[in-house]
């Protein structure tokens, strides 16, 4: 998949542990020139400092091994040498004592009045554990608040590596330089607003990484070849049918939204079953979408259910759609997409959710962090505390492809297979675009991809259309599930096209 690997704090120990054997020369070593190169790039040619922030663990050793190889470059540097210790490994031993030797300059607190090109954050790594000591806080907040650039050593300090939580403080790094792969941390819940841009070096050790349980970080170059090419002598039977159930009283817009999504992803017939008793007849904005009763909808090849379905007043009460519809869903021996109050009526009764853990045809479920909580019997909070965890325990419980939505929506797989993906901003935080993406993929299994791969391409395709839309102006801001639906289409086409 994507040419970024993505490995827990654990397993980047285990490669660690094993390219001493197999990778020549120091890891930070490499890390810490790989430190320079990156800061040499980012530092203006003004003549201002470099101000490196040197922690106690590995990561303030690949800061003293970056300020060694940036003074001997006549960068004027500075170290902050947050704890005063002596560095615990060998080469950031080395590398102080080079530095001092040389006349360095090494400070103890913040150098007051000093004009600064960059600061380089080797305070906290990955191996963060707890919330950050009020110290550490303080000087983090110092970081935060300088008007220079900032460039993360591995990961912003404060920042959980695996999970992307805040460990009380954080630094909001320009850029963030990880070794050996990626991490989770990075790349969902509050990663993405404070690594800025991420550049992964593997320092070599790509073969071991790959030895390893790995994450893949799921982006446009991943997926857009997933989608075939379509081939002229074609029918509308070809490409599949989708029947999208749900649509109760006030809601019918989240259903309509579903099954237009699902049209414009390529479809060959979709029919939405529409619960409400004054469903319209026909859709007026696309009357190519047939509108009817659920059992017209049970009919076609890929049931999404849930959108718009209404949800029970208690968990002690049954809905209509509890009662019946979701009875015939879990029972369909085709595949099936859960959003929304699908997902509701799985958390609130058990029988249902054993039914669709027994299911033998593909299941597809795609809660946001609250809904997700709901089935896990936990809380929002708990989900977003390790958004991977919680995924991967959904997809086993269900025997499901599962996606946690969110800043970096999390795919996970029964067989323990997982990724976060890369597409997506703010805009898509908006009303319906949780229905546009069960449509799309309810569309892509139509379309007979499996559903490891229709999960994956259709929540990044989501993602990359909101992007696009951005990219000429409509959003972040008043962007609309419409306007990223129309835009997925034109990029199906385009990614088909180049193919």
């Amino acid at each position: 998949m994507s040419a970024i690997a993505l490995l827990q704090p654990a397993d980047i120990a285990r490669v660690e542990a094993s390219a001493r054997d197999v990778v020549p020369g120091s890891l930070m070593l490499r890390a810490g020139r790989s430190v320079a190169r990156v800061a040499r790039a980012m530092a203006a040619d003004t003549g201002d400092a470099i101000l490196v922030v040197a922690g106690p663990g590995n990561n303030g050793g690949d800061a003293w091994v970056a300020a060694a190889a940036l003074r001997e470059d006549f960068h004027r540097v500075v170290v902050l040498d947050a704890k005063g210790t002596e560095p615990r490994a060998a080469e950031a031993r080395e590398a102080k004592a080079s530095f001092l030797r040389a006349r360095g300059e090494v400070v103890r607190a913040w150098p007051e009045g000093l004009q600064l090109a960059l600061v380089v954050d080797g305070l906290l790594g990955i191996g963060l554990a707890r919330d950050v000591e009020a110290d550490v806080a303080t000087l983090i907040a110092r970081i935060n608040e300088c008007a220079a650039p900032v460039l993360a050593i591995d990961v912003p300090s404060g920042l959980d590596a695996s999970t992307g939580r805040v460990r009380g403080a954080a630094v909001a790094a320009t850029r963030t330089l990880t070794f050996i792969a990626g991490k989770p941390g990075l790349y969902t819940l509050d990663g993405p607003d404070l690594c800025g841009e991420v550049e992964v070096d593997s320092l070599e050790c790509d073969t071991l990484v790959l030895q390893c349980p790995h994450g893949d970080l799921l982006d446009v170059d991943a997926v857009a070849s997933w989608m075939p090419r379509r081939k002229r002598n074609t029918h509308k039977g070809s490409f599949g049918s989708v029947g999208i159930i749900g649509g109760t009283r006030g809601m019918v817009g989240a259903a309509l939204l579903a099954a237009r999504a699902a049209l414009l992803a390529g479809a060959g017939k979709v029919r939405a079953g529409l619960l409400s008793p004054e469903a319209p007849a026909a859709d007026a904005l696309q009357p190519e979408l047939m509108l009817g009763t659920v059992d017209d909808a049970m009919e076609m090849d890929v049931l999404v259910g849930g959108p718009g379905a209404g949800r029970s007043p208690s968990a002690t009460s049954v809905s209509m759609f509890e009662r019946t519809v979701m009875t015939a869903l879990a029972a369909a021996a085709k595949p099936l997409v859960l959003d929304a109050d699908g997902l509701n009526a799985l958390a609130f009764n058990g029988e249902l959710a054993r039914a669709v853990a027994a299911r033998k045809a593909p299941t597809v479920l795609t809660p946001h962090p609250a809904e997700a909580g709901r089935l896990l019997g936990s809380s929002t909070a708990d989900v977003q505390a390790d958004r991977v965890r919680a995924a991967l325990e959904l997809a086993r419980r269900f025997h499901a492809a599962v996606v946690i939505k969110g800043a970096g929506s999390v795919c996970a797989f029964h067989d323990g297979a997982w990724s976060i993906n890369a597409t997506g901003n703010p805009g898509l935080a908006s009303a319906g675009n949780g229905d546009v993406l069960s449509g799309m993929v309810g569309a892509m299994l139509a379309q007979g991809l499996e559903p490891w791969r229709a999960l994956q391409l259709a929540v990044c395709l989501h993602g990359a259309a909101g992007d696009a839309c951005v990219a000429r102006g409509v959003g972040p801001v008043g962007l609309t599930a419409s306007e990223v639906a129309l835009e997925a289409r034109a990029l199906l086409n385009a990614w088909c096209a180049r193919r």
